[in-house]
């Protein structure tokens, strides 16, 4: 028996909030877990599995979790590669369940870096050049949002691509928010807005970064036979993969991301083209990721993401849909956003999206992006199908 198509995603929970300082990381975990297990129609005295990662979780986080939540599972996944740790997780406890170590995965995360005042894109990288492996980067001030500008001025000194084609993301993916009930920023936006805000690292504007807010969310991943017994329909896990990206040695290639290796993988697994997904749930810490993401998942060929995402192809009722619940640049971004883009996947596949519904969606792309494009990030990628 194989993985693909034999997995499901059972329940999904994403949590309400965007603001919550009178929270903590662990109390949204709870409170995220109780939703996904009534969505699934379980208990948490079901759960055998458990996954989980935050901001500031360290090396005995997910044993404090585990006592938290009055857990004592017989498999934890406690991996954190960055905004991508999540649907890594999907791949990891569906091989744990294909593998009989578990039955039911509960995957966990929650953050309260809004309340916190967390700097995640300009609070520099890493700890300054604490660690050896910034030894090139820290010390000189290199910040996250500062490596991505850098890919963003690469690919428009080699590719011609216009600030108003990242913009055309930005004012997209408001759109979708402005859909969205819980999304956190939902007025509406022009590419002269974007244009107009300040620059944050050239040639990123205010409006080509992503929001922060707090939040979390849950899914819970079990096999398909048993999600089949279970209130709502399941979504199959039918492809997946996962990859690093880092300087390597000599000169980098700073256009070839994670996202190329691990929906290669995921791709194959699944069986499926490029042109069948129906919509992309794609990690936009800036709008810049998203450009080139697109192009390393092979939707279109290196160089040509501006064009890609210009006239409307990735809206709503475009070619390829892209983060129809307004991503991190609109909805919510609490430091590490995968676990949203798996959450919204399988809302899709079932049809439960109502204003930002995709029509007819049945295939759906969900990548992630942890760690800094430029410098060293991950990649996890999973494809989706409505059963």
């Amino acid at each position: 028996m194989t993985i693909s198509g034999n997995i499901a995603i059972a329940g999904v929970f994403e949590h309400p909030t965007r603001w919550a300082p009178d929270k903590t990381e662990f109390q949204i975990m709870a409170e995220s877990a109780r939703g996904a297990l009534a969505d699934a129609g379980l208990t948490i005295k079901d759960v055998d599995g458990l996954f989980a990662a935050s901001m500031t979780m360290g090396a005995m986080g997910t044993v404090e979790l585990a006592e938290y939540l009055n857990l004592k599972p017989n498999y934890v996944d406690g991996t954190n590669i960055g905004g991508s740790s999540f649907v890594a997780h999907v791949n990891h406890a569906a091989a744990a369940i294909h593998a009989g170590l578990c039955e039911v995965a509960l995957i966990l995360y929650g953050s309260t870096s809004a309340s916190t005042a967390t700097a995640i894109g300009t609070g520099g990288y890493g700890g300054g050049g604490r660690n050896p492996s910034e030894a090139w980067t820290g010390p000189y001030g290199m910040t996250t949002v500062g490596s991505y500008a850098l890919v963003a001025q690469l690919h428009m000194n080699k590719y011609g691509t216009k600030p108003e084609q990242l913009a055309e993301i930005a004012v997209t993916m408001r759109a979708h928010a402005a859909l969205n009930p819980n999304a956190k920023m939902r007025q509406l936006i022009t590419v002269d807005d974007v244009m107009e805000s300040r620059v944050i690292s050239e040639p990123l504007h205010l409006l080509d970064c992503c929001i922060i807010s707090d939040g979390g969310g849950a899914v819970v991943v079990t096999s398909a036979a048993r999600a089949r017994d279970l209130p709502k329909k399941p979504v199959l896990l039918l492809g997946c993969g996962e990859a690093l990206a880092h300087q390597e040695i000599g000169s980098p290639d700073l256009f070839t991301l994670a996202a190329k290796q691990s929906s290669t993988r995921a791709f194959s697994m699944a069986g499926v083209s490029r042109d069948d997904i129906d919509f992309a749930m794609i990690y936009d810490s800036f709008t810049i990721t998203v450009l080139a993401t697109l192009e390393n998942l092979g939707f279109c060929a290196l160089g040509e993401g501006g064009a890609f995402v210009s006239d409307g192809r990735i809206r709503l009722g475009g070619a390829l849909p892209v983060n129809p619940d307004g991503g991190g640049l609109s909805n919510n971004h609490p430091g590490m956003r995968g676990i949203f883009l798996v959450i919204e996947a399988v809302k899709q596949l079932r049809g439960e999206c109502g204003d930002r519904q995709v029509t007819g969606a049945k295939l759906a792309l969900a990548h992630g992006t942890g760690g800094t494009i430029g410098v060293a990030h991950s990649g996890a990628t999973i494809i989706l199908g409505s059963e």
